[in-house]
């Protein structure tokens, strides 16, 4: 059943000996004061449906935890610690001073029972509806949009580790998979724990295994294929499927069929990092800095910091990209805004959600053009028709814009052009590949180009989601490293950590209740 806090205060109240302590104007003050109205038991019933049974711990006091919790970046276990020993901690979840605290699987269990409720982020939707009160953003249609990259909770495997395993986890979740394991599966001994032992510096040795294992996985996935799997025993084999593809392809002389594999002298696109937490990617924030882990996007008010909108994602794949997730942002608010992005942004499905809103705006650097020579000729070279369908070369060639895929192919008139030197190195001529929102595309870089007023803008305010960035990922200059495995549960956190931030950005600005109503230093009640 849920517990509820209880009116009186007990002898030893750490807010009525200690409080004052605890510096005014922090977060745990504010907590101290004011946790059940923000986070008020009726809206965390649903998550105790039964009368029956202990009393949980007051949701309004877990509820505040949890915040203080990805605030301070602390493991279960540490803030298990702080609610025990911390007078600051005791102080805003209206402890006593000798409470013992809780479990740290008590913070487990309560993000599972949020997880699997009908509004898994309702601690999130409660500050939100803070910042709604206030009317903070009120008239504030700016909107600034960015991502990074959050390091994974585990370490990343090479071929061999996964494929081993992969296979191991087979044997553990797909019912009589170990006897069959043992039937058609002998590269290697998967019941005994480590890497198999070889030669680790012989290349020939390192091929010879992977061949094993790769070969063991096809035979393992062919005489599963048959069985009716549902739950984590199919997604187990279809993991093992995965890995024992993605890494590997024929030897040198081989096509594959006579069981002769090597690792693949590429990195697969979407390729699984680990066995053990299957969304977490490699990713490139440039072509020199790669990383592993998971792509945090957040949209935010930049004049005030107010973070409107997040979404923790893969690191990579095309739904997960910079662009696509500001769309989802995009058809998230309800008013017209100017949205502000860096080049990442600047492609033509954004632009052409934004503009096809009517009232939006894309303060957007558009994304350098290319030229296949060095100091030649860009696309912004070749004059597009879009009503008559063609495409003009600085020579006076004009070529029609295929249906199809809008390709203008200039072909044979490259061959004696006397352009062709500053135009293209390709034997076969330039070709002009348009997107589909080309028009605004090329109207963005022509307005980059000749309004600075809108370059103002965006140095202006763009930058100011840096720093957004920044809170999100960093704390007291320490990159943070997500502590759990997979998208949904560090998307929760996320939001965690969101409505920490924006709840500690409304406290610096004086957030107090007046008659019931949520207001701000200096506004009106």
């Amino acid at each position: 059943m849920q517990g509820v806090e209880r009116a009186d205060r007990e002898l030893l109240d750490a807010h009525a000996l200690v409080g004052h302590l605890v510096p005014a104007g922090s977060v745990f003050a504010f907590l101290a004061e004011h946790r059940q109205d923000v986070f008020p038991d009726g809206e965390f019933e649903d998550l105790f449906p039964s009368g029956r049974g202990r009393p949980s711990i007051p949701a309004s006091v877990m509820a505040s935890v949890l915040v203080l919790q990805t605030l301070h970046d602390y493991s279960d276990r540490e803030t298990a610690d702080a609610a025990r020993c911390d007078l600051r901690w005791k102080v805003a979840t209206g402890m006593s001073l000798d409470h013992k605290g809780f479990d740290a699987s008590t913070l487990v269990y309560w993000r599972k029972r949020l997880a699997a409720s009908d509004r898994p982020h309702r601690i999130n939707d409660a500050v939100k509806d803070v910042i709604e009160q206030t009317g903070i953003l009120r008239g504030r249609r700016k909107r600034a949009v960015d991502s990074t990259i959050l390091a994974d909770a585990v370490a990343t495997q090479d071929t061999v580790t996964q494929l081993i395993a992969a296979i191991r986890r087979v044997a553990r979740q797909v019912p009589g998979a170990a006897e069959r394991i043992a039937q058609v599966c002998t590269g290697h001994d998967y019941s005994q724990p480590g890497k198999p032992r070889i030669d680790w510096d012989d290349p020939q040795a390192k091929d010879a295994l992977v061949s094993a294992l790769v070969n063991d996985a096809g035979a393992l996935v062919a005489v599963l294929t048959e069985a009716e799997l549902e739950g984590d025993a199919e997604v187990a084999v279809a993991l093992l499927a995965l890995v024992a593809g993605q890494d590997v392809e024929p030897a040198e002389g081989s096509d594959g069929t006579d069981g002769r594999w090597r690792i693949a002298r590429r990195v697969a696109p979407d390729r699984v990092i680990s066995t053990v937490d299957p969304d977490a990617r490699h990713t490139r924030k440039s072509p020199e800095n790669r990383r592993d882990g998971y792509r945090a996007h957040v949209a935010a008010e930049p004049e005030t910091g107010i973070i409107t909108d997040e979404k923790l994602t893969k690191a990579a794949g095309t739904k997960n990209s910079d662009p696509a997730v500001a769309e989802e942002f995009l058809d998230a608010e309800d008013d017209p805004c100017e949205w502000y992005g860096d080049s990442a942004y600047g492609t033509g499905d954004l632009r052409g959600a934004i503009d096809d809103t009517d009232a939006d705006e894309a303060v957007i650097k558009p994304k350098p053009v290319q030229a296949p020579v060095e100091g030649g000729f860009t696309v912004d070279d070749f004059t597009v028709d879009e009503h008559a369908g063609t495409v003009s070369c600085p020579a006076g060639n004009t070529r029609p814009i295929s249906q199809k895929n809008r390709v203008a192919t200039f072909g044979a008139l490259c061959r004696d052009c006397p352009l062709r030197a500053r135009c293209t190195k390709s034997k076969t001529g330039r070709k002009i590949v348009l997107h589909q929102r080309d028009d605004l595309l090329r109207q963005a870089r022509r307005d980059w180009a000749d309004k600075p007023e809108l370059r103002e803008k965006y140095r202006k305010f763009r930058p100011n989601v840096e720093r957004v960035i920044s809170q999100i990922a960093s704390i007291g200059g320490r990159r943070l490293k997500l502590r759990y495995r997979g998208a949904t549960k560090n998307h929760a956190w996320l939001t965690r950590r969101t409505a920490g931030l924006n709840l500690r950005n409304l406290v610096g600005r004086g957030l107090s209740r007046t008659a019931g109503v949520w207001v701000l230093a200096g506004s009106a009640a």
